[in-house]
């Protein structure tokens, strides 16, 4: 069994330890956790590994944001991975920082990454794993907010609930999304 992980986020130093990118930073987890390392590839850095007979392919779109359909599209046809074992690493303003949360399928809620993918695999119908940043600015500031660094705070609360979401992944790609969703959202 293959399973698709992606991880979102903008790649460049510029961007770098911001909270848009902690896709990247639970996906750079999964892979340590796992042995594996990056190679920049087409339309994204990937990389796969072994877990309990499942092989995991782990991409970081170099697509930017808001073109992370391309590289999903493109990664989920080249490798053969049914739709079903598609699942998205996503920031997400809506949730209070460190929050975790595993859906079966959803609506974009206003997030560009998501809304391309979306567009491009023409469905909704894909899991993702939702990691809250909160939403901590003034009317207007969000793009500052979501593409700004993370607080001492922040990051003090965000180290441990990575390695919650590397868990909640492996145990995706393990037991299934239901058991998963069970186990760990609302924890």
């Amino acid at each position: 069994m293959k399973y698709l992980i992606v991880g979102l986020g903008n790649i460049g130093a510029e961007y770098a330890n911001t909270r848009h990118n902690i896709g990247f930073v639970v996906c750079d987890a999964l892979a340590r956790d796992l042995g594996a390392t990056f190679s920049v590839e087409r339309y994204a850095s990937k990389t796969e590994a072994r877990f309990k007979g499942r092989t995991l392919v782990m991409i970081k779109p170099t697509t930017y944001m808001n073109l992370s359909g391309k590289a999903v599209k493109y990664w989920l046809d080249k490798e053969n991975i049914p739709l079903e074992n598609l699942l998205v690493v996503v920031d997400d303003i809506a949730l209070s920082p460190g929050t975790l949360r595993m859906k079966r399928q959803g609506s974009a809620a206003g997030h560009n990454g998501l809304t391309d993918i979306i567009l491009k695999l023409n469905t909704n119908e894909f899991s993702r794993l939702r990691v809250g940043i909160g939403d901590d600015f003034r009317r207007g500031f969000q793009v500052d907010y979501v593409l700004g660094q993370w607080t001492r705070d922040e990051e003090k609360l965000m180290i441990p609930r990575v390695e919650v979401a590397v868990e909640m992944i492996k145990s995706y790609t393990a037991i299934g999304i239901d058991l998963t969703m069970t186990a760990f959202n609302n924890k």
